[in-house]
């Protein structure tokens, strides 16, 4: 991709649901040519615009985090293994003392223990996995975009922030209604569905479409996501760190580091170490420049685990071919 094409990616990830005409005037140019470009981007399989759940709210489960080894010479064959489930969201190989980094989403803790006691472990290749539960998730993959817009492109396409003072939208479970449901499946498939399509599909008038769609989005129950793989923007070095974070600095450390543009998950987990932090970078000096003159800064870090990831075989529950992206319909469960 060139220079317009990450930036019109990055636009479309800041607001994956704009219009051509929106996007062109955000980053000054003509919606003829984003509609070309992006088009041209997303048949090619380089972005798919999607939608992931709040799973915890929504009622689908808890999101979990693996660490697996593997047997030498199996991290193919597990990770493709992995990546057929249809409870994995992202399955990524990895360096490090884990070969293969895995999140799934559990919908009972019954279904995490027959899932870690016998169908993860049953893969032939896995030696031992270990498990961290997502606490609470600071900024998801839907929230992050390349850096390659002004801070005024940025705020044309999106919303401001919402007031310090207001507060956050409760982590009880609220649930999906079955009309709900069915309108999300059809943003998973196709964030940019039209509001005209969605009420065709499901026999419903635009008005009642284009209202429950905005609902969902604005309760944030549904998070439109435009994907595609980093290293196609020129972020070549993908990274996950496990930081170990006194408990009275956990929250100030996870939201801070949120808000970092390098950042492109974040959340506070079980396990030996409690923040886990997805980061991108251009190389490996921008990278070490992270660590230290923003990781390093904090007292309340105690401990750091930093591994690389070497490939993506699935993300936001989206198949990976290389650097490419599958249809999301695409599925090989077992």
């Amino acid at each position: 991709m060139d220079v317009l094409d990450r930036r019109l990616v990055a636009a479309l990830q800041v607001s994956p649901r704009a219009s051509w005409g929106e996007l062109g005037r955000a980053v000054g140019e003509h919606e003829r040519t984003v509609a070309r470009r992006l088009q041209r981007l997303i048949a090619d399989g380089v972005v798919r615009v999607t939608a992931i759940y709040d799973d915890l709210r929504t009622g689908h489960g808890r999101p979990v985090h693996l660490h697996v080894q593997v047997r030498p010479g199996t991290v193919p064959e597990v990770a493709k293994a992995l990546a057929g489930r249809a409870d994995t969201r992202s399955v990524y190989a990895l360096t490090g003392a884990a070969d293969i980094g895995c999140e799934l989403v559990a919908p009972t803790r019954e279904d995490l223990h027959h899932i870690l006691s016998s169908q993860v472990t049953g893969i032939d290749g896995v030696l031992q996995t270990q498990t961290q539960v997502v606490l609470h998730t600071f900024r998801t993959v839907a929230e992050w975009h390349a850096p390659f817009l002004t801070e005024r492109e940025v705020a044309e396409l999106r919303p401001g922030p919402l007031p310090e003072s207001e507060p956050e939208p409760p982590p009880d479970e609220e649930g999906l209604t079955p009309l709900e449901q069915e309108i999300a499946e059809l943003l998973a498939g196709d964030g940019r569905i039209a509001f005209t399509a969605v009420a065709e599909r499901l026999d419903i008038s635009v008005p009642t479409a284009r209202r429950r769609v905005t609902s969902l989005i604005e309760r944030r129950l549904l998070l439109p996501r435009a994907e595609v793989e980093p290293a196609l923007l020129g972020l070549e070095v993908e990274a996950m760190l496990w930081l170990k974070a006194r408990p009275h600095g956990l929250d100030r450390v996870g939201r801070q580091l949120a808000a970092h543009p390098d950042v492109r998950y974040c959340a506070a987990t079980t396990g030996t170490h409690s923040l886990i932090v997805q980061v991108v970078a251009a190389h490996e000096a921008a990278l070490y420049r992270f660590m230290t003159g923003v990781v390093g800064r904090y007292d309340e870090i105690t401990d750091v685990d930093l591994t690389l990831i070497t490939r993506a075989y699935k993300r936001g529950h989206l198949h990976k071919s290389g650097l490419l992206t599958l249809d999301h319909r695409w599925e090989n469960t077992p």
